[in-house]
C-alpha cells in the first residue's frame, strides 16, 4: 500500500470526526494495519449492500474489491463533507450500481427517487373502514405483541435475515444499513444519495414486509 498525499481535509479537517481523521491520516501514510482494520470493520456490511445489486456472492465480492480500490485512489480527494463510513458506502453504491446495470438484473439506483408508489405496506383489511362510527381508519386487527424470547430466538433471527434477502434492492439496502448495521437516517441518505422522505418510505415498507412475514410464521407455529 502506497502513501497518499494529503489534501484539503488537512486544512479543513475540523468538520471531520476525530476518529475518522486519525484513520484517514493513517491511510494516507500507507499504514496497512489501519487499512486492514477498516476492511474488517466494513467488509461484511459492504458485501450485504453489494449483493442487492448483483447476481451472486462472487460478483458481490468483486464489487467490494473494486470499491476498496476506488477508496484508496480517492483518499487524496476526500474532503470530509460526510463521515468516512458514508463516503466509503457511497463509492460502493456507485460500483454496485454500475455492475448491476451491466448485468441487467436490477433496477438502476435512480429507483430510489420513485419508490414503488402504488405498493401498500399493510393490507387494507387490517384497518376499519372510513365509515366506522367510532374508530374510522384505526386497526381492525392490530399487530400482535410477541414475547421477547420468540423474536430473539435463533430461528427467528435467521428467518428475518432470509426475509431481508427477499426485499426489493432499495428496501433491502436501507433496512440493512438502518436495522442491521445501526446507521442513522442522515448517514444512509448521504451514502445512498436519497432524500430523507424516500429513506423513511423505503424503511417503512421494508419493516412492514418483514413484520407481515414474521406474523405469518409465528401464527403458523401457534397452530
Amino acid at each position: 500500500m502506497h502513501a497518499v498525499a494529503p489534501s484539503e481535509i488537512d486544512r479543513a479537517g475540523s468538520s471531520v470526526p476525530s476518529d475518522d481523521r486519525r484513520v484517514i491520516e493513517a491511510l494516507r501514510r500507507g499504514d496497512e494495519h489501519a487499512f486492514l482494520a477498516l476492511v474488517n470493520k466494513h467488509h461484511a456490511a459492504m458485501l450485504r449492500v453489494a449483493s442487492a445489486y448483483v447476481s451472486n456472492r462472487a460478483v458481490a465480492e468483486e464489487v467490494v474489491q473494486e470499491a476498496w480500490l476506488g477508496i484508496l485512489k480517492g483518499l487524496a480527494s476526500f474532503e470530509g463533507r460526510s463521515s468516512l463510513r458514508s463516503w466509503i458506502f457511497g463509492i460502493l453504491a456507485n460500483c454496485a450500481r454500475s455492475r448491476g446495470v451491466r448485468e441487467a438484473r436490477t433496477t438502476p439506483f435512480s429507483s430510489f427517487a420513485d419508490p414503488e408508489e402504488d405498493e401498500l405496506a399493510v393490507d387494507p383489511s387490517r384497518f376499519l373502514g372510513s365509515d366506522h362510527p367510532r374508530w374510522p381508519g384505526h386497526w381492525a386487527a392490530p399487530p400482535e405483541q410477541w414475547a421477547d424470547e420468540k423474536v430473539l430466538a435463533k430461528q427467528t433471527v435467521r428467518f428475518i435475515g432470509e426475509e431481508i434477502e427477499k426485499l426489493p434492492p432499495a428496501q433491502r439496502q436501507v433496512v440493512t444499513l438502518r436495522d442491521v448495521e445501526g446507521w442513522n437516517s442522515a448517514e444512509i441518505c448521504a451514502a445512498l444519495g436519497i432524500s430523507e422522505g424516500n429513506e423513511r418510505v423505503l424503511l417503512h415498507r421494508a419493516r412492514s414486509r418483514i413484520r407481515a412475514a414474521l406474523e405469518r410464521r409465528l401464527g403458523e407455529e401457534q397452530r
